[in-house]
């Protein structure tokens, strides 16, 4: 919402048409000097400028907008608006993404399965008020990539900087379980969770997927698997961040639902099948309607002052007006 604290000030605009009633009365005219030099009978002067009209003009609208911007400054106007401060913890999410090169085929109606999963989270982390998310990218090794946070912005700029095989080439989900683990299983949130995003089947790590899984649900941590992607032969894209090159082909996709179903179980938790962004939308969507938790909450006013703004554009069309009048029109 916007507020003026200086409202009276709006009474200087009055200046504009008063100025302007004046001048129709002939009360308020420019000082003129007439001056003949000499009257030799021949042809008129005529003086042919349009386009210095148009400086002319414009730049006495310059300097119109500037004085109603300087006039808005001294209003001292201050956008207000309202923030929720939560005052007890929300539930805790840990995203556990697949970065492998498998990510790259583009079988998510036109996008990567990377790019998709990406698209997906931000709107779930929109539908879900009052959460703590965290980020672990998983290939041949895996890696915390953003510790959990209730900082939105920053989880989101490190999801969308993650890039396809900075990782390695490999799949090595129980590493990138156990992972997770370490970073929630003492958090004292109401609710805690794992989301498991992935393509392919466990082949790499020192940790077994099960033992992970298992591990999840002693320590009363929910997980979900989703399988993402189609079957069959899929065109991959992308470029390797390690030599800069770019990298095409296809892909025989294709991975073991059961086992995946079979992590799902062992961690107390449930799979889902994403084929598509609407599928995958619609999964984390009940994902974030049984995670979410009653909170209570402070609402903060939050005044930003914005007559700083006024002043510069005031400047700058100042500044405008003066050089098209001295440089262009040569006028002292």
């Amino acid at each position: 919402m916007l507020r003026f604290d200086n409202l009276p000030a709006l009474f200087l605009l009055l200046i504009f048409p008063l100025k302007f009633i004046l001048r129709r009365a002939g009360l308020l005219q420019k000082p003129s000097l007439p001056l003949i030099l000499a009257d030799w009978q021949g042809k008129p002067f005529e003086y042919k400028a349009h386009f210095s009209s148009f400086i002319e003009v414009f730049s006495k609208t310059c300097g119109v907008f500037a004085l109603i911007c300087l006039i808005f400054a001294l209003t001292k106007p201050v956008l207000s608006t309202q923030k929720k401060v939560f005052t007890s913890k929300g539930a805790e999410i840990i995203f556990v993404i697949d970065t492998s090169p498998s990510m790259a085929a583009k079988d998510m109606q036109g996008s990567h399965r990377l790019d998709a999963a990406k698209q997906c989270i931000e709107q779930f982390t929109n539908q879900i008020q009052g959460a703590s998310f965290g980020l672990v990218a998983m290939a041949q090794e895996a890696a915390l990539v953003v510790p959990v946070t209730l900082d939105q912005n920053y989880f989101l700029s490190r999801l969308h900087g993650l890039q396809i095989g900075e990782l390695g080439d490999g799949t090595a989900i129980g590493t990138g379980l156990a992972t997770a683990l370490v970073h929630c299983t003492s958090s004292k949130a109401p609710k805690k969770c794992i989301v498991l995003i992935t393509d392919g089947e466990n082949n790499a790590g020192s940790i077994h997927p099960q033992t992970a899984a298992s591990l999840a649900k002693q320590n009363s941590v929910a997980l979900y698997v989703l399988g993402i992607g189609t079957r069959g032969k899929v065109q991959v894209e992308y470029t390797d961040p390690k030599t800069g090159k770019n990298i095409s082909g296809f892909l025989d996709s294709g991975f073991d639902e059961n086992q995946l179903f079979k992590l799902a179980v062992a961690g107390g938790g449930a799979y889902f099948s994403a084929e598509n962004t609407v599928l995958l939308a619609n999964v984390l969507k009940n994902v974030a309607a049984e995670q979410n938790v009653q909170q209570t909450y402070r609402v903060e006013n939050i005044n930003k002052p914005l007559y700083s703004y006024f002043l510069l554009c005031a400047l700058a069309l100042f500044s405008l007006c003066w050089l098209l009048r001295r440089v262009y029109l040569k006028e002292i």
